[in-house]
């Protein structure tokens, strides 16, 4: 058995999640109305519940999501740093920030465009009388003027504790310009910054090869709580949100990627495999910004330049999947509530969305405090967003594949434009898989 090849990590990924979520499916069936079902074996009782699914599962997917976290801020401000340092024309990083966000704009609208197409066709509220003991209440959406003075940080250490992406993409940036202009001394920090950005890159390596276990974990916890009950009576809802995120992710992106890089689709969704997993199942751009920022670097060929700077404002403003939950859910809310809308009602939608996605940015519960601005825009109930938190949570990490596939397309596009790609990596199918695996025998 020693001369068989090894198992890629996109297959020990996909067979951790089918275990995961096989085994979520078993204790699902052994604790059904036994929250507290207890397991005799050699003489001992063991709780199901307490031992496994608050036990092992919890602690098992949270250290794995902890450990992809642990990454993103050196990361996003080592790989940031090194890229607009190493900008021979520093008044390009206008242009790149420009490009940049106008694109995750585009598609945005594109989505959310798409969602109430479908929507409006399919129709999945009509004819349905829903109620809901449930309630939400949402937070206030930081004011305009409020977004643009948070975009700067006062206490970038600060923002680096919290987490806050947008002020350590704008701290990194006068950073790197800072060190572009200071001659020797800035010469001799950015060969620090290179090495200290192979490191953390070589540590995303060594913590993908430790996904498969963590994904089980994450799954198997999910599907041991997941209530299918409310995802059967919300089935049309669901279905739509669910068929929009795949054609958008699997057509309209392939297009896009077509018409303006002449790029062979195929071959980048064959790249895209473990980001998306990665996305899928821990339903956080954030945390897959590691993977996300080696498969663009690595396997499709974007200059880190480039790919510092596109990967962690995507992973920030870029929500093309909860953009689509967006349009399905006011439509199928003011489908149940019986409330018609005009077409000047949905082009509101579309712009309050869009702009939306960057205004909420860094937000805790970006998704649905952007859905209950769109529906206070038009005049639907709040309430509504009670309907559909049930089945939020699977329909989310699918949403979350599909930011970061356009994260990826988006960072491709802008490199290609400025002249930082390289085709051959992009073409050549096993480019970045050499680093895959990790003998771990090695590190003793």
């Amino acid at each position: 058995m020693t001369g068989n090849k090894k198992l890629g990590l996109t297959a020990r990924i996909v067979i951790g999640m089918v275990a995961g979520i096989a085994v979520g499916f078993l204790f699902k069936l052994l604790l059904a109305g036994q929250e507290e079902r207890v397991l005799h074996l050699l003489g001992m009782d063991i709780p199901l519940k307490a031992l496994f699914i608050d036990g092992f599962f919890h602690i098992g997917g949270e250290i794995f999501i902890a450990s992809l976290k642990m990454l993103v801020v050196p990361l996003v401000f080592v790989s940031l740093v090194c890229g607009t340092c190493s900008l021979s024309d520093t008044s390009a990083l206008g242009r790149l920030g420009g490009k940049t966000i106008a694109l995750y704009l585009i598609t945005t609208a594109i989505a959310i465009s798409l969602a109430i197409f479908a929507a409006l066709l399919i129709g999945p509220g009509e004819g349905i009388q829903m109620q809901s003991d449930a309630s939400f209440n949402p937070s206030e959406a930081p004011a305009l003027s409020q977004v643009f003075i948070n975009i700067f940080p006062s206490n970038p250490i600060e923002s680096m504790a919290k987490g806050n992406m947008l002020q350590i993409i704008v701290f990194a940036v006068l950073f790197g310009l800072a060190m572009a202009m200071s001659g020797k001394a800035g010469e001799r920090l950015a060969a620090v910054f290179t090495d200290l950005s192979e490191v953390i890159m070589k540590l995303v390596t060594l913590l993908m090869n430790l996904a498969p276990y963590g994904v089980f974990f994450l799954m198997a916890k999910l599907f041991t709580t997941l209530g299918f009950e409310t995802i059967a009576s919300l089935a049309k809802y669901f279905a739509v949100v669910m068929c929009v995120l795949i054609i958008h992710g699997l057509v309209s992106y392939a297009v896009i990627l077509k018409l303006l890089t002449g790029l062979n689709p195929i071959i980048f969704f064959r790249k895209m495999q473990d980001a998306a997993l990665f996305g899928f199942s821990t339903s956080s751009s954030n945390a897959t910004m590691p993977v996300t920022m080696e498969t663009v670097t690595k396997k499709l060929g974007v200059k880190n330049s480039v790919a510092s700077f596109t990967v962690p404002l995507g992973a920030t403003i870029n929500m093309d999947g909860t953009a689509i939950m967006q349009g399905v859910a006011t439509v199928f809310i003011a489908q149940v509530f019986a409330v018609d809308l005009s077409v000047s009602d949905y082009l509101m939608v579309i712009l309050t969305a869009t702009l939306a996605s960057i205004g909420t940015a860094g937000v805790p519960g970006v998704g649905l405090i952007m859905l209950a601005m769109v529906l206070q825009q038009v005049g639907l109930p709040v309430e509504g967003i009670a309907l559909i938190i049930g089945v939020d949570r699977l329909l989310d990490m699918t949403r979350t594949s599909v930011n970061v596939t356009g994260d990826a397309m988006v960072s491709c596009i802008v490199g290609k434009s400025e002249g930082a790609f390289d085709k051959a990596v992009f073409d050549d199918i096993n480019a970045g898989s050499k680093e895959e695996d990790v003998d771990f025998h090695k590190l003793r």
